[in-house]
């Protein structure tokens, strides 16, 4: 497969070193906590995001997660202030982790699994036990706008997880994922001090690559400010033959003035994957096989799976007057995808003896998205009032063309693969439309307006939110021409779902002292419905909305330097089982999530928690099934994530990271089981000064006792998609701040 040449990349590069050549009135010197001592972490820089008067929520003690963050159109919050649950990843942590992905980042997450959807390599969430997809993230308040399948980390400032539904806060999610959790990223933004940081990295299978951070604020009162971030990895990985590509340019524009603010986010990645392990496909067996070999590899050597995407978003805010603000944002994404892919199906547990066909696709993505609204505060009497209205469009246009010569299946197995050359198509190959040239087969239009207000009671102490939002789901599906076995259907048929549905929220907060508080709420997911076709003399007809009721109860703890959370939840999800022309079925999943976070003691940091879900299906339709697990989701998994500051040797802090992850089944009978592990990851930072320059060196390694797991299991509705652990893993990378 050859490499499309990389000029974009350079021009960003060499736009970016010119600014290394910036007027030395611009360098960041180095600074010491006192004469002769380094410090221990990299200075702080205080980003404003500029573009949004509340900002964003400030780093709690320890620097790795923020005091609270963005509540969907409510806008930034405290944690002890709001009634849910979020928690909000730092830069400082995504450096420290040398965290390459969202998926990385939220490997600190004790709520949160990754794993693949779609048969391919998307990075997808399991969040409270239900699957969101990374088409389903939003950016800077807006869904959809980043790369579908894997998002470098140079891209954002932050990671912020809200867990639970969210219909009113942010609206339906436009793919139909995020039931049991929202994940937002926020762009980069220009700090107060000047930044120039560049950082060269090296790891396992011969990967390297270089990544540069500029930042600058111009005008008398430093009204302007721009970020320029750009890089480039590329080598093998610690599986045998894996390559991957991955070029990323991102510029992010602010200006403020005394009752405007303005922002302007524009970015590009290309990712490139060669030969990447696929997932496993264990469907209609009756054990599971055994784990092969971490480090082996048993994908094709012609596969690839390229993305390229260019986005961006613009966002505005307007002080009417001292109590009123208005905001209005839009973004888009133009995106391409080229798949060849050749994922094994085990059909031996035994032997691991299987096979696998050709499979190839293309896809083309046009999305466009905006939000308007109003935010403000009155009072009445002893009661305060923060309200907010909006209303937001979502538009997605997806080509798509695809071969899948299923009926032609190649042998190979799990522990001995049989590596052929690219096995021409055959003549029974299906094909819908035409890879290298994709005809649109979705439209989505969706379109809410909302309204809610929370109330502020009992000196403040006592905070009540109400609110509704009224959403109509629009989509068209476009039949592809589709030739098969030497017949050719035609295609064009648009079969359209237009309906609507309103989506409430209840929510309490009751402060019992400055550092805690308990809270509550009800409030509801929202998923597209069925279309049912005609049948037992009923017409065809859509299916209402399927609304997810979620019941959450919590208390929040916050020590100044220590915090803590604990939280029950109950989400009763409608499974959209079809049974005598009528939807059936609910997976209900009951939960509790403890959560720890700060610092332990002045030279210690911790990171992580626990959660329990029992989660099952009920109403299937099927004995086999009904009220067994769903597939993919473990009862207990736990996080524990330490980070220690050596004063005997200053500058250097170590860290260390346990994940645990129970049993699962791979199958909605649960009949597979596959079992639970618990993987070790530890890293080294050590800060020095060269001549005035700030160094920082990293080194890590995951999975230190290079320990065999499937990783996950599932990712899409009722399929298996097992996914080897990675092996062990090195990566080292120096950074310095000009």
């Amino acid at each position: 497969m050859n490499h499309p040449p990389m000029r974009p990349l350079a021009l960003a590069i060499a736009l970016g070193l010119c600014a290394l050549a910036a007027p030395v009135a611009f360098a960041q010197e180095a600074p010491k906590e006192k004469d002769g001592d380094m410090p221990s972490q990299l200075p702080a820089v205080t980003v404003s995001a500029t573009a949004d008067k509340q900002g964003l929520s400030k780093a709690y003690a320890g620097g790795q997660v923020a005091r609270g963050g963005r509540a969907g159109i409510l806008g930034t919050k405290d944690n002890l202030e709001t009634p849910f649950s979020i928690t909000a990843y730092t830069n400082e942590l995504i450096q420290d982790r040398q965290a390459r992905s969202v998926a990385e980042v939220l490997q600190n997450d004790p709520g949160i699994r990754a794993a693949r959807g779609f048969g391919n390599f998307q990075e997808a969430y399991f969040i409270r036990g239900f699957i969101l997809n990374s088409d389903d993230v939003a950016y800077n308040g807006l869904y959809s706008l980043l790369p579908r399948q894997y998002i470098a980390s140079e891209l954002f400032e932050r990671v912020e997880v809200l867990r639970g539904a969210s219909a009113f806060l942010m609206g339906a999610s436009p793919n139909g994922s995020g039931i049991g959790g929202n994940i937002s990223l926020l762009p980069k933004r220009a700090p107060v001090e000047p930044l120039t940081r560049l950082t060269v990295n090296a790891g396992s299978g011969g990967s390297g690559g270089a990544a540069l951070d500029v930042a600058r604020r111009f005008g008398p009162d430093k009204a302007t400010g721009v970020r320029f971030n750009a890089a480039y990895r590329d080598g093998g990985t610690a599986v045998d033959d894996e390559k991957a590509r991955t070029s990323v340019v991102a510029l992010g524009l602010d200006w403020r003035s005394r009752d405007l603010r303005l922002s302007a986010d524009l970015g590009w990645q290309d990712n490139q994957l060669t030969r990447t392990r696929p997932s496993v496909t264990v469907n209609g067996l009756t054990a599971l096989p055994a784990l092969p070999d971490n480090q082996a590899n048993y994908a094709q050597p012609w596969t690839y799976s390229n993305e390229r995407d260019t986005f961006g978003t613009l966002r505005g805010e307007w002080d009417l007057n001292d109590a009123v603000t208005a905001w209005a944002a839009y973004g888009a994404r133009r995106s391409k995808e080229a798949n060849r892919l050749a994922n094994l199906t085990v059909t031996d547990p035994a032997t691991g003896d299987g096979t696998f066909y050709r499979f190839e696709n293309g896809r083309k993505d046009s999305v466009d998205t905006g939000e308007a609204g109003l935010r403000g505060k009155f009072r009445t009497g002893s009661v305060g009032h923060e309200w907010v209205v909006s209303a937001s469009v979502f538009s997605l246009d997806t080509k798509n063309g695809y071969a899948m010569d299923f009926l032609n299946t190649q042998p190979t197995n799990l522990y001995t693969p049989a590596r052929s050359a690219l096995p021409a198509f055959s003549d029974s190959v299906y094909v819908g439309n035409s890879v290298d040239d994709p005809r649109i087969n979705t439209r989505i239009r969706n379109r809410s307006v909302a309204i809610g207000d929370t109330l502020s009671l009992l000196d403040d102490s006592l905070l009540i939110t109400l609110g509704l939002r009224h959403q109509t789901l629009k989509v068209d599906s476009i039949s592809a021409t589709v030739r098969f076995l030497d017949t050719i259907t035609p295609g064009g048929v648009v079969t359209t779902y237009d309906r609507s549905k309103t989506s409430p929220v209840a929510g309490v907060v009751y402060r019992l002292s400055r550092q805690l508080s308990v809270y509550g709420n009800y409030i509801e997911g929202l998923n597209k419905g069925d279309s049912l076709a005609a049948q037992n003399g009923l017409p065809a007809r859509d299916l209402a909305p399927y609304a997810s009721k979620q019941k959450e109860v919590g208390l929040k703890y916050d020590g100044g330097r220590l915090g803590f959370g604990a939280s029950y939840f109950t989400t009763d999800k409608p499974r959209a089982v079809l049974a005598q022309a009528t939807a059936q079925g609910e997976d209900r999943h009951r939960g509790v999530e403890l959560t720890a976070f700060g610092e332990a003691t002045r030279d210690l940091k911790v990171l992580g928690g626990l959660t329990w879900l029992d989660a099952k299906q009920h109403g299937t339709g099927v004995a086999a099934t009904e009220g067994k697990r769903t597939l993919g989701i473990p009862q207990v998994q736990a996080n524990l994530g330490a980070e220690w500051e050596v004063r005997a040797l200053q500058g250097l802090a170590l860290d260390a990271r346990v994940v645990h992850t129970g049993k699962v089944f791979a199958d909605s009978a649960n009949t597979l089981r596959v079992p639970a592990w618990t993987r070790l990851d530890a890293g080294a930072r050590y800060l020095f000064e060269v001549q005035g320059t700030l160094l920082t060196l990293r080194a890590r390694i995951d999975n230190l006792t290079n320990r065999k797991y499937w990783a996950s299991a599932g990712g899409y509705p009722d399929q298996s998609y097992l996914v080897v652990g990675q092996p062990r893993s090195f990566n080292l990378s120096l950074a310095a701040d000009f």
